[in-house]
């Protein structure tokens, strides 16, 4: 089992930390940019910019029972795809059940924004989302960790 981290924009690296090191789980973060985190869990990929760099790694790199945290529905989708879960930085993991939807989702306000309907992006990151990632993260990976056991 290894939590891969799409890095760039991710608020929630410390928080990754934290249930990594309870478990003493391996971290790869990719990003287009090093990462100042020193932690003998982390090992680091920089990939070069671009749209879909970061996940193209991360994407072939995941593997059934590993964790990618990410934002991005279309990276969530393909680590399903591999058997790995996936959790974005707010705590809402991603399931075959609910993957479609959130595509659909994503696609109608990326829509909506390009006509003007809708200006603004999420809302701002809490204190609350940190926490519900914390909590989520720890139940993914408990329930992977069951999971092995069978």
């Amino acid at each position: 089992m290894r939590i891969l981290v799409d890095g760039d924009a991710c608020p929630v690296k410390d928080e990754v930390l934290r249930v990594a090191a309870r478990h003493e789980i391996p971290v790869l973060i990719v990003a287009n940019r090093w990462h100042r985190l020193d932690h003998w869990l982390v090992t680091q990929v920089v990939v070069p910019e671009g749209a879909d760099a970061a996940d193209d790694v991360i994407a072939g790199r995941a593997e059934a029972g590993d964790v990618v945290v990410t934002a991005d529905i279309p990276l969530a989708a393909r680590a399903l795809l591999k058997g790995a879960g996936a959790i974005d930085p707010r705590g809402r993991a991603f399931d075959d059940d609910s993957i479609g939807m959130q595509v659909a989702m994503r696609d109608l306000m990326k829509g909506l924004r390009e006509t003007g309907e809708v200006t603004g992006g999420p809302s701002g990151f809490t204190r609350q989302d940190r926490s519900r990632f914390l909590d989520g993260l720890e139940r993914m990976v408990q329930a992977i960790k069951r999971e092995r056991l069978r």
